[in-house]
């Protein structure tokens, strides 16, 4: 390996790691909180992004409409606003692509939902919109951002922030967030229910 291959392999390294020891705890505890209260509270989750935001937020649903729920008689509403690819395009091309995700919060958005905007910038306008939008609606809002955090940091009730100023570490740690999400609340519907250890044991073996 070259010096300047392991240089760049260590610096990358070192930075996710920094930027997960300097996470909010405290955040993240309430994030899984949100989850639950959804959940209970038979209310949806919307999460979206773009680009690779959009892809985090399509894997995060799948976690929770499959992982999350899997064994469970009450299940996750989860809904990736990213996915509907002629309703995008249609917003975009007759409307703005700054509207593609709020237009769609207004044909479903309810009391008990949370909506969950991804932005590593945290400036992303279409995100900024919606996160206002449901907001003004006293809907619960999560912000995964980076940077600085951006508009949505100053909008949202959850902040999950990678304060790493580098958009791939900002893509790595809020998908790191999510799993950490996934984990608990699997944790606590599930506790020590032996089909969901038996259901991975065997696709494993």
């Amino acid at each position: 390996m070259s010096d300047k291959t392991k240089e760049t392999i260590e610096w990358y390294l070192g930075l996710v790691k920094d930027t997960i020891d300097d996470l909010d705890r405290n955040q993240i505890e309430q994030a899984i909180d949100a989850y639950m209260r959804a959940y209970d509270q038979e209310g949806t989750i919307y999460i979206f992004g773009n680009g690779g935001s959009a892809a985090s937020a399509t894997h995060a649903c799948g976690d929770f409409l499959k992982g999350a729920s899997f064994g469970l008689t009450k299940r996750f509403r989860v809904m990736s606003l990213v996915d509907n690819l002629p309703a995008l395009m249609a917003i975009a091309n007759d409307v703005s692509y700054d509207d593609i995700f709020i237009e769609q919060l207004k044909n479903f958005i309810k009391p008990n939902d949370l909506v969950i905007g991804i932005s590593g910038s945290g400036n992303s306008m279409n995100v900024v919109k919606a996160m206002q939008y449901a907001k003004d609606l006293d809907i619960q809002t999560i912000a995964f951002c980076g940077y600085k955090g951006g508009k949505v940091s100053e909008i949202a009730d959850v902040i999950i922030h990678s304060k790493a100023l580098d958009m791939e570490v900002a893509e790595d740690i809020h998908m790191v967030v999510f799993n950490v999400i996934k984990k608990e609340v699997m944790r606590r519907l599930h506790g020590d229910n032996p089909s969901m250890g038996d259901v991975y044991d065997n696709r494993v073996n």
